[in-house]
C-alpha cells in the first residue's frame, strides 16, 4: 500500500513538473505570420476584372517621420501570367475631407504570376489622416 502511494505521487509530481517546464520554455509571437487573416478594407479599391488576379493580403498604416501618415499594402498576383495595373492613393483629413492634391496621379505597375508586391506610400502633407488606394486595370489607348 506505501509502495502504490509513493509511485502515485512520484507519478503526479512527475507530470506536474514536466508540464510546468514546458510552459517556461514556450516563446511564440501572439499572432503567427502564416495564420495572417486579411479582412476588406474599405479604403482599398479593386477594378472587379482586377481582383480575380490581384489579391491584397496585407495592409500596415503607421505615422512617419513628422506625422506624415505611411501606409504598405502587399498585393499577391494569384494568376500565372503577368498583370498590369495602375495604383493611386487619395488622401483625406482628419474629416474625411478630399485633399485635392496637384500631384495626385495614378501609376502603373505590373507583377508577375505568383509574386507578392510590396507598395509603400507617404502623405504628402501633415494634414492627411486617412486613405483610399485604388488598384484598376490600365487604360488602353
Amino acid at each position: 500500500m506505501i509502495a502504490k502511494s509513493i509511485a502515485l505521487l512520484l507519478l503526479v509530481s512527475l507530470t506536474g513538473a514536466g508540464c510546468r517546464s514546458t510552459r517556461v520554455n514556450t516563446v511564440e509571437p501572439s499572432e503567427s505570420a502564416a495564420q495572417r487573416e486579411v479582412v476588406e478594407d474599405r479604403r482599398i479599391v479593386k477594378d472587379r476584372s482586377l481582383s480575380k488576379a490581384v489579391r491584397v493580403i496585407g495592409l500596415n498604416v503607421a505615422a512617419g517621420q513628422e506625422g506624415f501618415l505611411k501606409i504598405q499594402v502587399e498585393v499577391e498576383n494569384t494568376s500565372r501570367s503577368l498583370k498590369s495595373f495602375t495604383c493611386s492613393v487619395e488622401w483625406f483629413d482628419e474629416n474625411g475631407i478630399f485633399i485635392d492634391l496637384p500631384t495626385a496621379n495614378a501609376r502603373p505597375r505590373s507583377i508577375e504570376g505568383g509574386e507578392i508586391l510590396s507598395i509603400t506610400a507617404t502623405a504628402p502633407t501633415p494634414r492627411a489622416k486617412d486613405f483610399r488606394i485604388k488598384f484598376l486595370e490600365p487604360v488602353t489607348k
